[in-house]
């Protein structure tokens, strides 16, 4: 036991100490505002305790916690092994979608599992492709700046793992999944190792396969997004079309109008009664907003950036090709996460319904993101232990 506490001891004193206090401090901000956020939905439209949400998500953030502990624990070499299994079980249960899948907004994106509840396998999945395509980067690196014919077996397999999941993803009209794993797995191959004759090349392969892929879905079907996504993409002044598309749009802008400077006050937010569907979720800025105002609101901006930045810092001085790779994708992941969520809110591009980091209701995400941060928190241990070593 004193084995194990001395070893807690040094792996929290080798941590980046800044990102782990902001990023708790965030949790903790995000799940006392679903409680004033959802208090309206949680009372009168489903007749349960103002604090039914807050314990849900209470539940999950404890599981993180734990899966967090272990990962921290866990020797990023192990990952070898342990990712690739993690990528097969991850894919089974996006298939098991299309079987199983419980169909929430037009997408098909929940799984109902026995005991466990409902997941979301896409949200899994974002860190573990992430992971196991950083692996393969640091695997075959030499490899990939040969003349060899062999590079080209493995740049299809980076294929196959970066686009397979999206594929079956976006056939389940999560388009904003989607969008993540595709931009994130983008920026990851944009900076790997692969020389750049080869990615110019298996560009012009991508493409042609994804315009092949979506003729196909056009003779099948006869369409490429449902009419539900098409509506999302008329979001410039989605107030004049009130009562059709532009509704959940234009009530958060309502809802930051009505915050303006300095905010209504912490739980008098007017738009979360009726207005804003499942505010709680998505849309929970726009409640923030309202509440908080511009100037409190700014400090969130503020939070995210440095915690973008200390990620990326972990990333340029990680010790490892897996390491730099590994917090790029997270930080990448991060990042789009915020951009897709809030560019909806604003009506800067169309709402896909993507949560907000540290804030939105979600146990899958919340999961996915503790987990994640955790691995980051690994990386950035490994690499003091090994600037130790050569001291």
């Amino acid at each position: 036991m004193k084995t194990q506490i001395k070893n807690f001891k040094l792996l929290i004193s080798k941590c980046d100490k800044p990102l782990l206090v902001v990023t708790i401090l965030f949790f903790i901000f995000g799940l006392l505002n679903i409680v004033t956020a959802s208090s309206r939905e949680a009372v009168v439209r489903y007749e349960v305790s103002t604090y039914y949400y807050f314990f849900k998500q209470l539940k999950m953030l404890l599981i993180g916690a734990f899966l967090s502990y272990i990962l921290i624990n866990l020797n990023t070499k192990s990952y070898k092994t342990l990712i690739p299994l993690a990528y097969i079980a991850v894919l089974i249960l996006v298939l098991a979608l299309f079987v199983f899948g419980t169909e929430i907004n037009g997408a098909v994106n929940w799984l109902p599992l026995p005991v466990i509840g409902t997941i979301q396998p896409s949200e899994l999945a974002k860190p573990i492709m992430i992971i196991y395509l950083s692996i393969i980067f640091e695997k075959y690196a030499r490899l990939f700046n040969t003349d060899s014919n062999t590079r080209y077996e493995k740049i299809g397999l980076i294929l196959i793992i970066g686009c397979m999941i999206p594929a079956f993803t976006f056939l389940q009209k999560d388009l904003g999944s989607v969008l993540i794993m595709l931009g994130t797995f983008a920026m990851l191959f944009f900076f790997s190792p692969v020389r750049k004759d080869d990615k110019v090349k298996t560009l012009g392969v991508g493409v042609g396969l994804a315009i092949v892929l979506l003729a196909v879905m056009v003779i099948v079907k006869g369409y490429i997004l449902s009419p539900a996504q098409m509506s999302r993409f008329n979001f410039f002044n989605p107030c004049s079309r009130y009562e059709t598309t532009g509704y959940q749009v234009c009530n958060g802008f309502i809802a930051l109008n009505n915050g303006g400077i300095f905010g209504l006050g912490i739980g008098k937010s007017k738009q979360k009664y009726s207005y804003i569907p499942e505010p709680h979720t998505d849309s929970i800025f726009a409640i923030i907003g309202e509440e908080y105002g511009v100037i409190k609101c700014s400090f969130i901006f503020i939070a995210y950036i440095y915690v973008l930045y200390r990620i990326l810092k972990i990333s340029a001085t990680a010790s490892t090709v897996r390491g730099k790779f590994i917090c790029l994708g997270i930080a990448t992941y991060l990042f789009l996460h915020i951009f897709i969520n809030l560019g909806g809110l604003f009506g800067i591009i169309p709402l896909t319904g993507v949560p907000l980091p540290f804030l939105s209701y979600g146990g899958s995400f919340a999961i996915s993101l503790m987990c994640s941060l955790a691995v980051v928190q690994r990386i950035s241990i490994e690499t003091k232990l090994q600037k130790i070593k050569i001291n």
